[in-house]
């Protein structure tokens, strides 16, 4: 095999670059943009997040100009119109800069991979607008896939062998290339050498791509073989789990719409591999196989419908629940239309995905806007039922009279509006003349002895943090790790013993620590006895002295405790409560954990632990265990 020539290779890239001159200065672009982010990151904060914002820009202006290059060359646009659409593309990429904060406003994460989605399906169809052409669609998509899949095989060998090369020069010859060197590396190949690739083999010759019935035999094996098998996995697990919700007549539970949604995308894709080949004799079991999708779609989307539906009624709509609900729609109507319609076009799955994407992103009608007055309305109620809502403002509330669980949900639903929308959605519920000043402030960075300001985590935490205090909500967290998607109320508890009260060793033999944590396994030889520690994620603790094992289960013996509410009533530590939203001092005895083996008797003596307890009032996490064993040696 002749190898190209260096003269045909910088031919070559020469081509791509005339042909796509705006996609290229966007790539150029982000690559700088990307080597800035690794150089300034957690230094220059405020550099940091230009970088990033340009780096999406970069990202947005190249899918933007691709797709406008490909519908200039099909509409056979004269060279001055298709400057001026390429211009037009470029300054609305580039005044996206200006719009997307994701250092401010974590929603704008969000905006950016709606937008860079939306832009990917209008490459997808852009050279396709007019009526048929559907052959040429399939075979275009086709070679952009491939294509992709190749350049990034390409961009990985290319990484994987430089980095090996740089490697060996730090071994060898003592050089000092660090982790960012790699990182730079990295943006190079994929913002440059991956993007000039990709875009030499995008096909400029629209037309003939319409009399092309090429079709790659694997792509079939891969779709009959593997795709349509897991689709139909799918939807056995799916129909089974139906069928046990109507028989005992439950709710289902959150993860079935990820089943659903799996489901839904193999079998569309499994569709869309193998449409070109369906009108052969041989194949005719594609249409039988297609039909049949969509209509094993149908109870799903019942299914579907009601897990959503039960989550957005009891908690509200967030950004995750909103694209749960448009995604619903969208599989009724791409379902419905290939069940009703006679002729069907692929180019609709496309095309409609782009229009809901774009619609999620701005107006009132977007994953942001209506997310965001949902959880202010459930805010405005908790704060309405804790009788701390006053003129339409905000009122602080008695911290220790008020409902834990509606305070740790208001907390919850301030976290996510401050993180995801700024102070901006809270603001009209603050008392007038209200403010809070959260400027940055300076921090020594002990990773490069440079002064540094807050990070955008930082500044959204200080902001939380001072409006919780100002509303007396401090000593509440919301919900574990603040994930209001998947809401579990939870309440923060603490057992010690009497702080009088020393360590009765009386009757036993030997006193050893019990601290260990998670998983961890301590061994330890005391004379002729072999001692092992287990720990199990904190819930229990095993023992073992000379293969004599005995299991401590402390979760049950929490839970035990919790049901014993005069117990608790008795022992509840009202005057230090800082830090947790219940906190017991109870006799050492009540804590004590006893087993017995063959030749020991051993008591587990807790001297402290701190877990968490769900909405049932049941252990939901342990966090933190500290003991003794206590060991007695039989006679």
């Amino acid at each position: 095999m002749k190898l190209p020539s260096i003269k045909k290779l910088t031919e070559s890239a020469a081509s791509v670059i005339k042909r796509f001159p705006f996609e290229m200065l966007f790539a150029l672009t982000g690559t700088i943009a990307g080597i800035c982010y690794i150089e300034l990151q957690y230094i220059r904060p405020a550099a940091e997040s230009w970088s990033v914002r340009v780096l999406m820009m970069a990202n947005l202006g190249l899918l933007l100009s691709l797709a406008a290059t490909l519908y200039a060359g099909s509409k056979n646009l004269s060279g001055r119109n298709t400057l001026l659409l390429k211009l037009a593309a470029a300054v609305f990429a580039v005044a996206l800069i200006v719009l997307i904060n994701p250092y401010t406003r974590e929603a704008d994460r969000t905006r950016f991979f709606l937008l860079s989605l939306a832009f990917h399906l209008l490459v997808a169809f852009a050279a396709f607008t007019n009526r048929g052409h559907v052959q040429g669609f399939w075979q275009f998509n086709k070679a952009l896939f491939l294509r992709f899949l190749t350049s990034v095989l390409y961009s990985v060998v290319l990484f994987g062998g430089i980095s090996a090369a740089i490697g060996a020069m730090n071994f060898l010859f003592n050089f000092n290339f660090e982790w960012d060197c790699f990182a730079i590396l990295w943006f190079c190949i994929v913002g440059l050498f991956n993007t000039l690739f990709f875009l030499a083999g995008v096909p400029d010759d629209l037309q003939a791509l319409d009399a092309d019935d090429s079709y790659p035999k694997g792509l079939k094996i891969f779709t009959q073989y593997v795709l349509i098998p897991l689709a139909t996995l799918y939807v056995v697990i799916l129909l089974a789990y139906e069928t046990k919700i109507l028989l005992q007549w439950n709710l289902p539970k959150g993860l079935v719409s990820n089943l659903i949604l799996g489901y839904a995308v193999f079998g569309i894709l499994s569709i869309l591999l193998v449409y070109p080949i369906r009108e052969r004799e041989e194949n005719k079991w594609i249409k039988t196989y297609a039909r049949s999708f969509y209509f094993l779609m149908l109870p799903l989307l019942v299914l579907l419908f009601l897990a959503i539906g039960t989550r957005v009624f009891r908690y509200g709509i967030t950004e995750d629940r909103y694209f749960l609900v448009v995604l619903a729609i969208w599989l009724l109507f791409i379902t419905a239309y290939f069940l009703i319609a006679k002729k069907q076009n692929i180019k609709l799955i496309p095309i409609s995905l782009c229009i809901i994407t774009l619609l999620a992103v701005y107006g009132p009608q977007s994953a942001f806007t209506v997310s965001m007055y949902s959880q202010q309305h459930i805010l405005v109620n908790c704060f309405k039922r804790m009788n701390a809502f006053k003129d339409d403002k905000l009122q602080p509330v008695d911290s220790m009279k008020v409902n834990h669980k509606e305070a740790n949900k208001a907390v919850a639903t301030l976290n996510y509006l401050i993180t995801h929308h700024d102070m901006a959605s809270i603001t009209p519920y603050m008392p007038v003349g209200f403010s809070i000043d959260s400027k940055a402030t300076n921090i020594k960075n002990p990773r490069f002895g440079k002064v540094m300001m807050y990070t955008r985590y930082d500044y959204r935490w200080d902001k939380l943090q001072r409006f919780k205090a100002y509303l007396h909500l401090s000593r509440f967290s919301g919900y574990e790790y603040g994930d209001i998607d998947e809401p579990v109320m939870i309440s923060s508890y603490q057992f010690t013993p009497a702080d009088d009260e020393l360590l009765n060793v009386k009757g036993y033999d030997y006193v050893m620590m019990g601290n260990q944590f998670e998983n961890d396994t301590l061994e330890t030889r005391v004379g002729d006895m072999h001692i092992s520690q287990r720990g199990k994620n904190n819930d229990s603790r095993t023992l073992s002295l000379n293969k004599e094992v005995m299991v401590f289960d402390i979760k049950a013996k929490v839970n035990e405790l919790l049901k014993d509410e005069k117990t608790l009533a008795i022992h509840k530590d009202t005057a230090n409560n800082t830090g947790f939203d219940k906190r017991y001092t109870m006799p050492q005895a009540v804590l004590n954990i006893t087993q017995k083996s063959t030749h020991f008797e051993v008591m587990l003596n807790i001297s402290s632990i701190t877990f968490e307890v769900d909405k049932a009032t049941k252990v939901d996490h342990i966090n933190f265990v500290n003991g003794q064993y206590l060991i007695k040696v039989k006679k």
